[in-house]
């Protein structure tokens, strides 16, 4: 498993978390910034998959 889908699923977790509270105290800005870790996260783990996809294939290939 890539780091960055690791590090993808910490960021998503983090943007939820950041997102609840922001929405439990009515802080704007908390709840945008817990939206931008979502999305950020979501983009990393995804570009971690597609390098994960890359290494099987080569992997594969070798073989």
């Amino acid at each position: 498993m890539d780091k960055d889908r690791i590090s993808g699923a910490a960021n998503r977790a983090e943007g939820a978390v950041k997102g609840a509270v922001g929405s439990a105290t009515g802080n704007t800005k908390t709840q945008a910034e817990g939206k931008m870790d979502k999305a950020k996260g979501a983009a990393q783990s995804a570009a971690g998959g597609v390098k994960d996809a890359a290494r099987n294939a080569t992997d594969k290939a070798k073989r």
